[in-house]
């Protein structure tokens, strides 16, 4: 028989691994904090806590705000691009819009730009819709300050995120396309998806060849996309997954698994593209992943 503490805990199990992975970018350590998370809360007093679901809350925006803080320097030390940990996820994260926007590789990649603090209490604001004292509650702050904080994270998540919401539909329609011209290594077919200012940036990590600097520009992204497969001589087969809630590729290089390609559309075109190929990220892309905004 489970006992109270672990019923609560699992209960909200799924919420509070999304809010750390929202906060994080990485499942790896979204799983840290959730462990650190449980171990803290079977030492509550559970007669003492008047809302289960704040109190973990708290909890988990506490520990994944310090894990921030070390990941900043591993980050710093990364070989090339950084890029969040892709999820396959279930059917009904695709179906929430909100959910969908706030895991997408897009929206992830803004977050980034954020100070810790900032990124938590957008998070718990925009994302899940915590009150301000709870949020202050959370992140050690004044109640006139997480407003404060929370005006300016908007403000600058919103100069930077995408400028319209796509439809699922929509995306895998571009990407449908993309996937034909990139399989069929169709230069001009890639050139036609691509908008003029698109950047790709990958993933390796230093364990698989990747680019170390984004590439910027339709034309210079055709021709590292095309260039790379004919130079390697491979033979690329890709399959459209919903990874993080959005349609995205998963690439098999020769026969094996190779990575994941996510994409950002806006007004038809390809703006965005994602490609994650460091092994240690792709652990998630296996099997669904539930995330839940309650």
């Amino acid at each position: 028989m489970t006992d109270p503490a672990t019923g609560v805990f699992v209960a909200h199990r799924n919420l509070l691994f999304t809010v750390a992975y929202e906060m994080l970018g990485s499942a790896a350590d979204a799983e840290d904090v959730l462990q650190e998370t449980w171990l803290r809360w079977v030492e509550v007093d559970a007669h003492q806590v008047r809302d289960e679901r704040a109190y973990l809350v708290r909890i988990t925006t506490r520990l994944s705000l310090n894990r921030l803080r070390t990941m900043k320097r591993r980050k710093e030390a990364y070989v090339g691009p950084w890029l969040p940990e892709p999820l396959l996820t279930t059917p009904d994260v695709a179906e929430n819009v909100e959910l969908a926007e706030s895991v997408s590789m897009a929206l992830m990649l803004v977050l980034e730009t954020l100070a810790p603090t900032e990124r938590a209490v957008f998070v718990l604001r925009e994302v899940f819709e915590f009150g301000y004292g709870e949020i202050a509650e959370a992140v050690g702050k004044t109640p006139a300050a997480v407003r404060q904080i929370a005006h300016r994270a908007r403000r600058h998540v919103d100069a930077r995120r995408p400028r319209e919401t796509v439809s699922a539909r929509e995306t895998r329609a571009v990407l449908e396309s993309f996937q034909r011209a990139l399989e069929g290594q169709d230069l001009q077919g890639l050139l036609d998806l691509l908008a003029p200012d698109v950047v790709l940036m990958s993933d390796g990590g230093g364990v698989k060849q990747a680019a170390l600097r984004p590439v910027d520009g339709a034309a210079k992204v055709g021709r590292f996309i095309v260039g790379g497969i004919g130079k390697a001589e491979i033979e690329l087969t890709t399959a459209v997954v919903t990874v993080n809630g959005n349609p995205a590729l998963a690439l098999h290089v020769d026969g094996s698994f190779d990575g994941i390609m996510a994409v950002r559309v806006e007004g038809g075109r390809i703006t965005g593209l994602y490609y994650v190929r460091n092994p240690e990220k792709l652990t998630r892309v296996a099997s669904e992943t539930p995330l839940t905004l309650r």
